[in-house]
């Protein structure tokens, strides 16, 4: 693929940083949501076999409109204005949590994963946009910095709203649809928010229509495999999001059945994890002096590994589970900001979109994936929730191995 031209670009701050702020508001609510649902369910569970079962089932379902629906959102933010989707979507998401309102209140199943499989669509359609725009936004030599920034703004929104999700929980206990109305005023915040986010030309206003899922995914793998840098950083992201997910899924069922905390405390311990990320994505925004540094993906991924040794150890305290959780995170933020800076520099502007669809649809099946071993794990083999850390660890080598092998040290994104 070819070098997109760097943009001439003037005045970008302030809508660098309302993209952040609509980013920020996109994640607390995706994870207050989901994760208060499954603090409800896990609840009402009455074996640890359930509770599994419940977390990857709300996993699975939470990803599949990623699955379904990312090419499309990467044909809408190639044939229209990135920003303009931006501000549909948001538009879109005050009615899907006025939907959650009742889907809470209600007793039963189904209606709660109609809700979290409605937020799942929103966030498919919304990411290629967000990714897509930051190169032409932001000039080439700030696209490291200015991902590490939507990196540590990202996992400050999951922090919030997983500790959110908590505090709905402990506190709205029997009335958690209190909390819907609550997630519909901050959508209305994120909408204000997508309004100034600086507006993009479409890039490509004539392409034609892509709504087969499997047929244009194809097709596009077809052509990044064409680029060495692409193809690999693509594969890695979605090793990156199957450790993650893996890593989520099983904080919440370990933090309930071995270090028996409460829905507060369950939700705390992921704050370490996502802060870390954030910390490690702006520390490798800044390393990389401009440039898109490759010698941080080996790094990052033998830290992953080496944080989830003491994990699955049988015994470990709380105080040392919660600064493992801090190191992953730290190094997962090495990890994956090169990653995502190539997958954003190297397509041409008009294909930017379908690229950013084609890593959402193969992130996202690498959640499923997460979602499979986690219940595969430990019912099939019998493996601990602990040891099923070490089975990320090892993912986390591979995974780093295959994304920067062969590769220089950096990348120029002049």
């Amino acid at each position: 693929m070819r070098e997109p031209p760097a943009p001439s670009v003037t005045g970008w701050q302030s809508g660098f940083w309302c993209l952040m702020g609509t980013q920020f508001q996109n994640a607390f609510s995706d994870n207050a949501l989901k994760q208060l649902i499954i603090l409800m369910l896990l609840a009402t569970a009455t074996a640890d076999a359930e509770g599994d079962r419940l977390v990857s089932q709300v996993t699975a379902v939470f990803s599949a409109p990623f699955i379904l629906f990312a090419m499309l959102g990467g044909w809408l933010a190639d044939r229209f204005s990135k920003q303009r989707i931006m501000v549909n979507v948001k538009l879109a998401e005050m009615g899907i949590m006025s939907f959650a309102a009742l889907a809470l209140w209600l007793p039963g199943l189904p209606l709660k994963l109609c809700a979290i499989f409605l937020m799942g669509c929103h966030s498919a359609i919304f990411a290629p946009s967000k990714y897509g725009i930051l190169p032409e936004i932001l000039p080439h030599e700030k696209l490291s910095w200015g991902n590490g920034i939507l990196e540590l703004l990202t996992f400050l929104g999951v922090i919030l709203g997983t500790v959110a999700a908590g505090i709905f929980s402990d506190g709205f206990k029997g009335r958690e649809w209190v909390a819907a109305p609550i997630l519909v005023g901050i959508a209305f915040g994120g909408w204000l928010l997508s309004r100034r986010i600086t507006p993009a030309p479409a890039a490509a206003p004539d392409c034609p229509v892509r709504i087969n899922p499997v047929t244009d995914l194809w097709r596009q793998l077809c052509i990044m495999k064409q680029d060495r840098d692409l193809w690999r950083a693509c594969w890695g992201n979605t090793g990156f999001y199957f450790i993650s997910a893996l890593v989520m899924m099983n904080v919440v069922v370990f933090g309930k059945t071995v270090l028996n905390l409460t829905g507060l405390q369950n939700s705390m311990m992921n704050v370490a994890l996502a802060l870390g990320i954030g910390i490690g994505s702006v520390v490798a925004g800044y390393a990389s002096r401009g440039r898109i540094e490759y010698r941080l993906v080996p790094i990052g991924a033998l830290g992953l590994a080496l944080s989830t040794i003491p994990m699955g150890v049988v015994g470990v305290t709380a105080d040392t589970f919660r600064i493992c959780m801090a190191t992953l995170g730290f190094s997962a933020g090495l990890f994956i900001v090169p990653i995502v800076s190539v997958i954003q520099h190297r397509p041409s502007p008009e294909s930017k979109g379908a690229v950013q669809g084609t890593v959402s649809s193969l992130s996202f099946i690498g959640i499923m994936a997460a979602a499979g071993v986690q219940w595969v794990s430990r019912e099939a083999f019998g493996i601990s929730s602990g040891q099923v850390f070490w089975v990320c660890g090892v993912s986390a080598i591979i995974s780093g191995a295959y994304a920067a092998i062969s590769r220089g040290r950096f990348i120029k994104a002049e």
